[in-house]
């Protein structure tokens, strides 16, 4: 049996905080200073209701619904998680008889509105639980999951040492009333937020005698050259039609702009598709775009097509995650042509006077991996303790590492992951296997370990990437993790379906041509009688609501 000590005083807490954060420098949490061999009972330990002391695993007989979507690279090889070595250590080191359900591929929202409308719901449910119409303290009120305050106090001397340590933390994990509804997914270091952007084949540029671009007038040169000199028939290419990418548009950050919500620097709430900086974005796209110099199929672009003209050199220039995209796409590129490189490109300014002030940055509590205790829950202790252990020492290492001696071994007191992991027999990429063991490098109700990173990141461009990528300003831009109330929800949801289906219309046509910029002031005439100015009086209370909590 492993007997854990919990923190529950301010300055454990405080310790037991700045060692996940560090992320690395000599962070030994996890061993057996923090978790050691007993011989005692924990028979009677998960009713005790003692915060200062649990035993795990929990005694026998706790059983537990667990409802999530499947990991891509965990449905190619197991039927659910349960079978997985992560979710088999899961039920062995907490001592709970998981049952794991997983929606349909791409069906997630689908089937959670017809559990909910059935009222029949699993124990917990991990979810994007910002995006419940009306919001998480709607959720509470409609009865679908509970109020966490009581129960983390009671039951959960992890995360509540660790949110009463991280008090910006806290508040982004707790709605307007100031109720916690979900255990949460935390980025535990700055640099975890910020894991997309530019890269470009350097390769190209050395052939072509250029550097970096790092201005709007810079990458037209580049990407000319790139057409002219090398044959590129999507000079610059990426996936248009992916929200995540699509949201976090690299060259409308040097407008100053987004397509979406914003934090002006009055404080206020901006909608970027709104403005003038935004029609200067939407023409250098269209002069791009007519001169060929953006792929020509950006519109109806996926990820398979743009794999394919990046690693076989029809395109130069993209954007995306540095695992997932500049990594796969380096791998399968260098098996074409062996100079194939990859480098990292910091977002771009206007122009060499104007710093760029805006550019993809996480929050520190994203609104994914999220997992709720719901009312159908019956036995709300064993559900509680469960999700509390991956926020203790030994937890935070089994998530972000697994289980030592198999997925990774201790190495002068850092977490090193083994040949299993980062050189496996079978073949499997490591982010494909690491999600077989672990959870650190996708998500979930735990906190995520920047030491994970720079071992996932294993090229020379990968390991640039966050101080390339990183702008310094870029978390004062960013819109927190508001949410309407119950009342405004409804009326907001309808508003902003509309305006959004019509500004993505419209941005397309803007930038193909099919609609002249002369258009402009009339395209924004039109989301204003769509009631975009009511939507943004909602947004900018709920912030005004978020900044008071």
């Amino acid at each position: 049996m492993k007997k854990i000590k919990q923190a529950t005083a301010l300055a454990a807490a405080a310790a037991l905080s700045a060692t996940m954060l560090a992320g690395c420098g000599g962070s030994t949490e996890g061993t057996a200073s923090t978790a050691t061999e007993t011989a005692s009972s924990a028979s009677t330990a998960a009713e005790s209701g003692n915060a200062g002391e649990f035993t795990y695993p929990m005694a026998t007989g706790h059983s537990i619904t667990y409802w999530c979507n499947l990991n891509e690279n965990i449905g190619s090889y197991y039927k659910d998680m349960g079978e997985t070595p992560f979710g088999k250590g899961l039920m062995e080191n907490t001592g709970v008889d998981i049952t794991f359900l997983h929606p349909p591929t791409g069906g997630q929202d689908e089937q959670f509105n017809l559990l909910v409308a059935d009222g029949d719901l699993p124990d917990v449910m991990e979810y994007h639980w910002q995006n419940y119409p009306g919001g998480p303290e709607k959720a509470i009120s409609d009865g679908v999951i509970v109020s966490l305050n009581d129960i983390i106090d009671q039951y959960c001397p992890n995360l509540k040492a660790y949110l009463d340590a991280n008090p910006e933390i806290a508040r982004q994990c707790r709605t307007d009333d100031g109720n916690y509804y979900a255990f949460p997914f935390i980025r535990g270091n700055e640099e975890l937020r910020v894991t997309m952007g530019l890269f470009i084949r350097q390769d190209w540029l050395d052939e072509l005698g250029l550097e970096i671009p790092t201005t709007i007038d810079e990458w037209h040169t580049v990407l000319t050259a790139f057409k002219e000199e090398k044959g590129a028939t999507a000079p610059f290419c990426y996936e248009w039609t992916m929200g995540g990418l699509t949201d976090n548009n690299p060259f409308a950050y040097a407008y100053d702009t987004k397509r979406g919500f914003y934090v002006g620097e009055d404080g206020k709430s901006h909608y970027g598709a709104a403005e003038q900086n935004y029609k200067e974005y939407l023409q250098t796209m269209h002069d791009w775009y007519a001169e060929g110099l953006l792929d020509p199929d950006m519109m109806t672009s996926s990820y398979e097509t743009v794999s394919a003209k990046m690693s076989n050199g029809n395109a130069g220039a993209s954007f995306g995650w540095a695992g997932s995209r500049m990594g796969v796409w380096s791998n399968a590129g260098v098996e074409i042509e062996p100079k194939f490189n990859l480098q990292p490109c910091p977002y771009p300014s206007r122009d060499k006077s104007t710093p760029v002030k805006m550019g993809q940055i996480d929050s520190a509590c994203p609104n994914q991996g999220m997992v709720a205790i719901t009312t159908s829950c019956k036995d709300v202790e064993a559900a509680a303790r469960l999700l509390d252990w991956a926020y203790s020492d030994e937890g935070h290492m089994y998530y972000n590492f697994g289980t030592e001696g198999v997925s990774y071994e201790m190495v002068n007191g850092e977490p090193v992951y083994t040949d299993l992991i980062m050189n496996n027999s079978d073949g499997m990429a490591p982010g494909t296997v690491m999600t077989h063991y672990l959870r650190g490098n996708y998500n979930g109700p735990f906190v995520q370990d920047l030491r994970y990173l720079k071992q996932y990141y294993t090229l020379d461009g990968q390991k640039k990437s966050n101080e390339t990528w990183a702008v310094a300003t870029a978390a004062q831009y960013a819109m927190p993790n508001v949410t309407p109330t119950a009342e405004e929800s409804e009326e907001y949801s309808t508003i902003m379906n509309e305006v959004e289906t019509y500004r993505d219309e419209m941005t397309n046509k803007f930038i193909l041509g099919t609609e002249s910029l002369d258009n402009f002031d009339q395209y924004v005439e039109t989301m204003n009688s769509l009631g975009l100015q009511r939507a943004i009086e909602i947004q900018d209370a709920a912030l005004e609501r978020y900044n008071e909590r």
